[in-house]
């Protein structure tokens, strides 16, 4: 199977991470908040089944995978099928756009984000939550994907990498948090949230696009 089959199939399972690993999720939320707009128009791109969307205050996601996109949808987003490589969307619709946890399962990364870059407005920002391959999570989900059900087709990257990208796509003031110190299972409240990125193995990014 590939992602969007493994996404199809598991969608439950994948919704139901989210409760087992609550201060996780929770901690994920905190960092991805730090960046998010107060007001204006979102998009969430990859939005699963509605988890950080519904949160965030963002009503309109694209996701190819329908049984995730179901799931969302009774949470009350408005959902598009549609890959990131290609969005259903008029340039300049949205006011900000964020990513989380999608970047790795992209099959083009980078013309994802020019895509979003079209969408976005002048000024609007990208968010991007990830797991920084970099990170002691990274390495570990590198080294056993081949045995997770939702990871085994997963590209992780580096913050530097995603970094170099909005900067060829000549994104301004980009920055970044950090969250996610421990191994998930030891993890039974919520975990600080710290500037940069390095340490922590969720890392969110933020960049605003040039006008």
């Amino acid at each position: 199977m590939n992602s969007i089959e493994i996404f199809d199939t598991f969608a439950l399972k994948y919704d139901q991470w989210f409760d087992k690993y609550k201060f996780v999720y929770e901690s994920e939320i905190i960092a991805l908040k730090k960046f998010i707009p107060k007001n204006g128009n979102g998009l969430e791109i990859g939005v699963g089944t509605g988890r950080f969307a519904v949160p965030l205050g963002i009503r309109t996601g694209v996701e190819p995978a329908h049984a995730m996109a179901d799931i969302a949808r009774r949470r009350g987003i408005d959902v598009y099928y549609a890959k990131g490589e290609k969005l259903p969307f008029s340039s300049e619709s949205f006011s900000f756009i964020l990513f989380v946890t999608t970047v790795c399962f992209l099959e083009n990364p980078l013309e994802s984000l020019r895509e979003a870059t079209r969408v976005l407005m002048p000024d609007g920002y990208i968010i991007i939550g990830m797991i920084d391959a970099a990170s002691p999570l990274g390495k570990v989900y590198e080294k056993t994907k081949t045995g997770s059900t939702f990871y085994r087709h997963a590209r992780f990257y580096t913050v530097s990498q995603v970094t170099e990208w909005l900067k060829a796509l000549e994104y301004k003031h980009i920055k970044t948090c950090q969250t996610i110190f421990h191994p998930i299972e030891e993890i039974t409240t919520l975990e600080t949230v710290k500037r940069g990125y390095g340490e922590g193995s969720f890392v969110a990014i933020a960049a605003r696009k040039r006008k």
